[in-house]
């Protein structure tokens, strides 16, 4: 499947492009006078040949080649290791932002004595 446009191969492109010449020349050939009008048949059946070769003689066969072993990619890959770091960063972020708190929590002196 190398050679395709919008998953479409190129005997569909060759076919199309075959009868699009065909329906304009048989348009010209209708509408010109005389005998001329019967060529349009000669130009329909040689596109219904052409089209009928294509189908029934293919290029290459129906059934696609066997897959090989099909290979697990992680395309996350940058991305998941960026939001780790953003994370990090943020954590270790707070974490010194909060630690000053911690150390500079007074501490209150306890009564010597209770009565």
């Amino acid at each position: 499947m190398a050679n395709t446009v919008l998953e479409v191969g190129t005997g569909v492109f060759v076919l199309s492009i075959v009868w699009i010449a065909a329906l304009v020349f048989g348009m010209i050939l209708l509408r010109a006078s005389g005998s001329a009008k019967l060529a349009v048949i000669p130009v329909f059946l040689m596109a219904l040949s052409i089209t009928l070769v294509l189908v029934f003689f293919p290029r290459s066969p129906e059934t696609p080649p066997p897959f090989k072993q099909i290979e697990i990619v992680d395309t996350l890959f940058i991305a998941r290791y960026i939001l780790l770091a953003v994370v990090s960063a943020v954590f270790l972020l707070m974490f010194f932002m909060l630690l000053p708190f911690h150390f500079l929590e007074p501490v209150y002196a306890k009564a010597l004595r209770t009565q």
